[in-house]
């Protein structure tokens, strides 16, 4: 079915209450919560949450006994993803300035300008992108479907408890919920296992022009069960691009430097690894890592001249807007905010960033041309953040790699310009931390909108929500930043923010002459060989990137998948019937046949173990900020997180293959 004519749970032609003033409170609420909150976990661990199925839950909570609809619920989520995302973008950049050297602490008024143009700069754009990577693209977002999942098996469309059981398979979604969580607890808060099994072996002795060095190869996984639901979801496919990206940077890149050069002495960040894993993720983290950032540019402009004829489509839309078409006969659920305001807006939002720019720099000229050049580069990045996320979900996307690309191409831009030492990197990180908040905002935003598509939002209403969810974190977030260097100072064992090092370390090495550029061009031919053989890119790039211990739990997840469907496909009589997507499943409430009944099992199962994993990973950041310590071991063992986490990826196919056979016996006996 063409997502242009999906059967949302709310009907198009139904109106219920939806942008109140009780929903926007509680996004606004949730905005600022969720982006302190990931605020100090990214400069802790590296890393955020994303918010959009924990917000959905919180969201859901608080309203519960205000009687809040579901669009009302959807509309708290909104707020609170955007807050998230404005947090991601503040912390991979602006600490970067202090590790820099630049600043001496956090500017709050600075940082609180940047974020807010920033993030409204990335809703704005979001806005003509909706349709192109939403509406228009087969992308499954995964953490969209979840969040769809969620909503309409836990609440009714008034707000009243839900009593339609959807074919009797509501009951999975809270299942893998709390399995996700009572694991995610064990790893993380009761320190019970380790979240990841990882080790080098060495392979011998190997003799190279002259010279002897030992050669070592790496194996690891994430005993994640929210990744096992990623990869559950996207299917086998995208899930091996993803492992295929992986193999290239660690199992042959990676070892093939170590042979030719040695394993060097960790670190930084990976110097508490030990020393032969330590030295191994120096070679990728320092090195080889760049590939990814190389694809990824190439890939993503070629995925946006990919999807050219649906942005060429939103624009003639745009145009007949602004002068004054028809726009109202649009049904509700494909109602944007107006183009013509949007389109004025993002112009006017050049004002804004020159004056930015010209407080950072002192540089008329030069901030003016970057104002103008940087809003269009704000596009292409969210474009490419966007349609990442729709491809691996908001938790997994790169966002950290698009924040890179932007460096190096702000770096070069001021280089050509001659501006270098610590007032050329200050005004790298001011100028390009406007696009990487953007950029951080439309992943988020485009999941958000993703599961409002699925259950019958309005667009527009949701656009606002997130907004006003930018507008109340934005001076929050350089208060919080600001508390923890204060209290922790950045770049301590206390806040390593491993993220603004390496920001920090990009910038430093293209203006100090000292970037690998080799690995950054290899890149870029790797997707250039890709697209000639008509490959995709993106999936290849984000697993060169990414820990390669992340990709094998998504491959898993997908393989699980394969099999489970050739079994069903197998023993499922041949009709005639148009096979639905996930995104219809996720929503669907009757009239549920065999095969489609074990498919919804899958969903939402996997979509419980995404949202339980989500919402105890923000839980656990809340506890580390309150020092709370649960720890029952200072060392945990490994392998008992890796035993259950088979047992997951087991259960998985068990279920889905059980509910298909009783599903038909049912079927026969009635027949």
């Amino acid at each position: 079915m063409s997502r242009e004519d999906f059967q949302s749970f709310i009907p198009s032609e139904r109106i219920i209450p939806e942008l109140t003033l009780k929903a926007i409170l509680v996004g606004m609420l949730l905005a600022i919560v969720m982006g302190s909150a990931n605020a100090y976990l990214g400069l802790y661990a590296g890393m955020t949450v994303s918010a959009a199925i924990p917000g959905a839950i919180m969201s859901l909570a608080i309203l519960k006994p205000f009687k809040g609809t579901i669009l009302e619920v959807n509309l708290g989520m909104m707020g609170t993803a955007a807050g998230e995302a404005l947090a991601a973008g503040i912390i991979f950049t602006i600490p970067a300035l202090v590790v820099l050297g630049v600043w001496e602490d956090i500017h709050y008024l600075e940082t609180t300008v940047i974020a807010l143009i920033g993030g409204i700069l990335g809703v704005l754009w979001m806005v003509p992108l909706r349709r192109a990577l939403i509406v228009q693209t087969d992308l499954p977002f995964p953490e969209g479907i979840a969040v769809a999942a969620v909503l309409t098996t836990t609440v009714g469309e008034g707000g009243e408890k839900k009593t339609n059981k959807g074919g009797g398979q509501s009951i999975w979604m809270p299942v893998g919920a709390l399995l996700a969580a009572l694991v995610k607890f064990c790893q993380v808060s009761l320190n019970l296992f380790r979240g990841v099994t990882e080790d080098i072996i060495s392979i011998g002795k190997y003799t190279i022009l002259g010279k002897t060095s030992k050669g070592y190869l790496y194996g690891g996984v994430a005993s994640s069960p929210a990744l096992l639901g990623v990869g559950y979801i996207i299917g086998p496919r995208i899930a091996s691009f993803v492992l295929c990206g992986g193999l290239i940077s660690w199992v042959i890149i990676t070892p093939l430097i170590i042979l030719a050069s040695g394993l060097p002495e960790p670190i930084g960040q990976y110097a508490n690894l030990g020393p032969l894993l330590g030295g191994f993720y120096t070679i990728w983290g320092d090195q080889v890592r760049y590939i990814g950032v190389g694809a990824m540019v190439v890939g993503g402009l070629w995925t946006i001249w990919s999807l050219r004829n649906n942005l060429v489509s939103g624009i003639k839309e745009a145009v007949t807007g602004i002068r004054g078409g028809d726009t109202g006969s649009k049904k509700r659920t494909n109602q944007d905010l107006a183009y013509k305001k949007v389109f004025l807006a993002i112009a006017l939002m050049v004002i804004p960033m020159f004056l930015l720019y010209t407080w950072i720099s002192d540089l008329v000229a030069l901030s003016a041309f970057m104002a103008a050049l940087l809003l269009l580069v704000a596009f292409v990045a969210s474009a490419i953040a966007g349609y990442m996320a729709g491809l691996l979900g908001s938790s997994n996307n790169p966002i950290s790699g698009v924040t890179v690309s932007v460096l190096l191409f702000v770096s070069l831009i001021l280089l050509a310009f001659g501006i270098t030492g610590a007032g050329g990197m200050a005004i790298v990180i001011g100028m390009a931390a406007v696009v990487c908040c953007a950029a951080a905002i439309s992943g988020d935003v485009l999941q958000s909108m993703s599961s409002g598509h699925m259950i019958g939002a309005t667009p527009w209403k949701m656009q606002v929500a997130e907004m006003v969810g930018v507008i109340a974190a934005a001076p929050i977030l350089g208060l919080v930043v600001a508390s923890l260097h204060s209290a922790y100072t950045i770049g301590s064992p206390n806040l390593p923010a491993p993220q603004a090092f390496l920001m920090a370390g990009v910038v430093r090495g293209v203006l100090g002459g000292e970037m690998i550029w080799p690995y950054v061009i290899a890149g870029a031919v790797l997707a250039i060989i890709l697209i000639l053989m008509d490959l995709p890119v993106l999936p290849v790039a984000i697993g060169t990137y990414l820990p390669f211990s992340l990709t094998i739990p998504i491959f898993v997840g997908g393989g699980v998948r394969a099999v489970v469907d050739r079994i069903i496909d197998k023993r499922s009589p041949q009709s005639d019937e148009e096979e639905i997507g996930d995104w219809e499943m996720a929503v669907k409430q009757k009239g549920v046949n065999p095969k489609e009944k074990a498919r919804r099992t899958g969903i939402l199962f996997t979509a419980g173990l995404i949202a339980g994993e989500a919402l105890m990973g923000v839980i656990a950041a809340f506890l580390i900020i309150g020092s709370i310590d649960l720890k029952v071991f200072n060392v945990a063992p490994s392998w008992p997180g890796l035993l259950v986490w088979c047992y997951i990826a087991f259960l998985i196919g068990y279920l889905v293959l059980r509910e298909f056979t009783k599903a038909q016996g049912k079927g026969n006996a009635q027949a």
